[in-house]
């Protein structure tokens, strides 16, 4: 087949202790699935999903970059599932056996873009898809790890704690929410599910270390860089 131009490189994460990699198709984030003590509103009576494209996903390392037009750039910090098998209207008792693997991941948001958004009525897709906005470590077989994860997600910046809850704190446990998912449409090999974030979400700034993780599962250590310079556009 001829293309027009040369596709897109496969993106993909590294497998803990193997030389394969994960290819990574779609990513599915879940809002709200932590008690928010500030939140806006009710918490939602169905799991909330949105998108972010694979071109986001990032290995987490060295320095996280600044996104553009924003003055709010906020960390999420979350278990991210891998996805190997693919399937419709999972049942929550089978669904788990559809998880390839673990990884901790940063869904990070323009925070202005989101508040203005929803004021408004209007989709707050600027807010979550932005160049970087999915870092993520390297994905740990789910052969390697007991179940149900005993474990904490917390998050420091510049060594002061930020965010910490056990994951048992989900309102929608894994399963369920993987088989409320693929009630929507069919899950695929290589999706990938942020599952939410707990409170304590907040600004980064320039020059910020970021140092976050989840037990057994693994940390993220990033240097946020500096604000890019502002673009300007020639008239024709």
């Amino acid at each position: 087949m001829t293309y027009l131009f040369d596709p897109p490189a496969i993106v993909s994460l590294p497998i803990r202790g193997s030389a394969a990699h994960f290819p990574v198709g779609r990513v599915f984030c879940l809002g709200r699935n932590y008690p928010w003590p500030d939140a806006y509103g009710p918490a939602p009576l169905e799991p909330v999903f949105f998108m972010k494209p694979a071109s986001n996903v990032v290995l987490a390392q060295g320095e996280l970059p600044f996104p553009p037009q924003t003055e709010e750039f906020c960390h999420e910090i979350e278990l991210v599932a891998a996805i190997a098998t693919g399937g419709v209207d999972i049942d929550p008792e089978h669904a788990l056996r559809h998880v390839f693997g673990f990884a901790v991941g940063l869904d990070l948001t323009r925070r202005d873009h989101q508040r203005k958004a929803k004021a408004q009525g209007l989709p707050w897709e600027s807010a979550k898809v932005f160049e970087a906005s999915a870092p993520m470590s390297a994905i740990v077989p789910a052969s390697e790890c007991a179940w149900p994860l005993d474990a904490d997600l917390w998050l420091q910046v510049n060594g002061q704690p930020r965010q910490r809850a056990h994951l048992s704190q989900q309102t929608w446990a894994l399963a369920e929410v993987i088989s409320r998912l693929s009630r929507q449409l069919p899950l695929r090999p290589g999706d990938l599910i942020m599952t939410g974030s707990p409170p304590g979400v907040a600004t980064l700034n320039p020059g910020d270390t970021l140092h976050a993780g989840i037990d057994g599962i693994g940390e993220l250590k990033l240097r946020v860089g500096p604000r890019p310079a502002r673009q300007t556009v020639n008239a024709a």
